[in-house]
């Protein structure tokens, strides 16, 4: 599926997520994130169908959002991820992450080199 066809674009950013689902797993890499779900690396991922309790800790904001998701795919070999699918978002919960994203799509944009 390419970029423009997706309901909510996908940002890559640097911020951390902690979540529990089968195990507890601390302190995973994201590799991207919308307001739809995220996809974080991870070396155990859980089964497609789990419902998993994410919290992510955005430094750059000094603030962490605890959601729950959907395991909706996953990868167990290299890279080792899966994609999570937003469920039962509250609206502030909602409001929180898109002000974070419009604040990485900024950061993006002002970068030298970045396409408009």
């Amino acid at each position: 599926m390419s970029e423009k066809s997706r309901e909510h674009p996908r940002f890559e950013v640097k911020a951390y997520v902690d979540y529990a689902g089968t195990d507890v797993l601390l302190y995973h890499g994201i590799q991207n994130v919308s307001l739809g779900g995220i996809c974080i690396h991870s070396p155990s991922p859980e089964e497609v169908g789990t419902t998993v309790s994410v919290v992510i800790n955005f430094p750059d904001l000094g603030k962490l959002l605890s959601l729950t998701g959907e395991v909706v795919w996953c990868n167990r070999e290299e890279p080792q991820d899966m994609g999570i699918r937003w469920v039962a978002l509250t609206d502030d919960d909602r409001a929180a992450l898109k002000d974070y994203l419009e604040q990485v799509k900024t950061q993006v944009a002002s970068q030298p080199g970045s396409a408009d």
